[in-house]
């Protein structure tokens, strides 16, 4: 199965407080915005805007993500902040998957996040058996790949993105964990290219606060040399 884009990546950016720099990304035509819900998470969004406040943005890339939410609150807050799809940072079971999926409107999309360690040998057996789940990929719309920590995300380190050239990705994938624009030429050696790119991070002068010209700058870098 040929799953190479046809166009460049699309952006998503993560870690979203802030309502004018939302509409300076909305803007940028950004594809995809990205709102935490993780109370443990410096970028809980919830302590910086209402559920009302983001189902009045006009986008259709809004992106909740949840680390081991009850189903029930996922579909609740999905439902009242207008999301357009849901991000499963935690360590959700295929199980979980497919009740959620039941829960959800059917045009929510469900993007499941693989966080990879430093372990090489451990992370390929444990990725391989992730989405290897043929049941799993009747209920989730993409993958993410993202740098394992204690914090789930948001670290700003990269993983080994040779890692992915072992791996057929059933599905389209995000690819995530401090890109920058240091490192996202480095995004040529996969051979399975990212669906969409997922900064965070590394564009903040503190956690939720993002450096809007740094992403713009981003933006043309990758667009131009990808």
């Amino acid at each position: 199965m040929n799953l190479q884009p046809a166009h460049l990546p699309k952006l998503k950016v993560c870690g979203l407080t802030k309502p004018d720099q939302i509409q300076e990304l909305i803007a940028m035509n950004v594809d995809f915005l990205g709102f935490i819900f993780y109370e443990k998470s410096p970028r809980y969004v919830l302590n910086h805007m209402s559920l009302e406040a983001i189902s009045a943005i006009d986008h259709q890339g809004k992106t909740g993500v949840f680390v081991n939410e009850k189903i029930d609150t996922v579909a609740e807050i999905a439902q009242k902040a207008g999301l357009n799809f849901i991000q499963l940072h935690g360590d959700e079971s295929g199980d979980f998957i497919i009740e959620l999926r039941k829960t959800l409107n059917p045009e929510t999309a469900i993007i499941k996040a693989i966080r990879i360690g430093n372990n090489d040998a451990e992370n390929k057996d444990k990725i391989v058996k992730l989405i290897s789940k043929e049941n799993n990929l009747k209920y989730i719309n993409y993958y993410l790949f993202d740098t394992d920590s204690k914090a789930f995300g948001g670290t700003g380190q990269q993983f080994d993105w040779s890692l992915l050239n072992d791996l057929e990705i059933p599905l389209p994938y995000f690819l995530s964990g401090g890109i920058s624009e240091e490192n996202v030429e480095n995004m040529k050696i996969l051979r399975q290219q990212p669906f969409a790119l997922d900064i965070n991070s590394k564009f903040e002068t503190a956690p939720g606060n993002k450096n809007i010209d740094n992403i713009k700058k981003f933006k043309t870098l990758y667009q131009q040399n990808i």
